[in-house]
């Protein structure tokens, strides 16, 4: 439990760091509000539940144009970067798993400059 704490302080503190240097409309601060909810299905054995696909359909949905996809790409790799214990398999299968297809994988090792939107 104390560990999806430090994550979560994590991801709001990278989120407000992160936030003003965007020239997209989607913020890093709304992106990891949203996925928060996924934080205990990619880090356990833990189910995925339903606010967690609900916070990647509102991700997928604010994300219009191409700035913005390539943002909320930018804020998913980083937050997955910042969070202990993540299965990199729950990661890139998220999005399909709740029905929401994107041109990427949510990886670490993502490069969002030349993801074709």
């Amino acid at each position: 439990m104390a560990s999806l704490k430090v994550a979560m302080v994590l991801l709001i503190c990278m989120a407000v760091m992160a936030a003003p240097i965007t020239l997209a409309a989607i913020s890093c601060g709304q992106v990891s509000s949203a996925l928060a909810p996924c934080i205990k299905y990619l880090t356990s054995t833990a189910p995925l539940a339903p606010p967690c696909c609900a916070g990647v359909k509102s991700v997928a949905a604010a994300a219009q144009t191409p700035a913005d996809k390539q943002a909320a790409c930018n804020c998913m790799k980083s937050a997955a970067g910042q969070i202990s214990n993540l299965n990199p398999d729950k990661a890139a299968s998220l999005p399909g798993k709740c029905g929401v297809n994107i041109p990427y994988k949510i990886s670490t090792s993502t490069n969002c400059a030349t993801i074709k939107f």
